[in-house]
């Protein structure tokens, strides 16, 4: 059994979303989800994109050194995970995107695990 400490590593939470499907490595530039890779370049609007799930992580020395990460998956069947620093240190285009992918899915009905 993982203890509870390794469970929630960044690392272990990529590896298991890659495991599930999540391959693709998300950035935002210009206002639009883009994948990353050299054999890849697709880019996505907010309203064509779903948060799955996200995963919040906090650093061991600073409670302000934290992170999230996004499980995210296009309309076109393109799954992949982007993070972002939460707080202080956050990116606001990457925040701006998240925000509005959110915003667009409050009328959706959401699957409980």
């Amino acid at each position: 059994m993982q203890d509870k400490e390794e469970e929630r590593s960044l690392v272990s939470v990529e590896n298991r979303l890659n495991k599930e499907g999540f391959t693709q490595d998300f950035n935002v530039v210009d206002g639009r989800l883009q994948t990353i890779g050299h054999d890849s370049n697709k880019s996505y609007a907010p309203e064509e994109v779903t948060i799955v799930d996200f995963y919040r992580f906090e650093g061991e020395s600073n409670p302000d050194d934290m992170s999230i990460l996004y499980a995210i998956e296009a309309a076109d069947g393109v799954k992949g995970t982007i993070s972002t620093a939460y707080g202080t240190y956050a990116d606001g285009d990457t925040d701006d995107f998240l925000k509005k992918v959110e915003d667009l899915g409050k009328n959706l009905t959401k699957k409980v695990k």
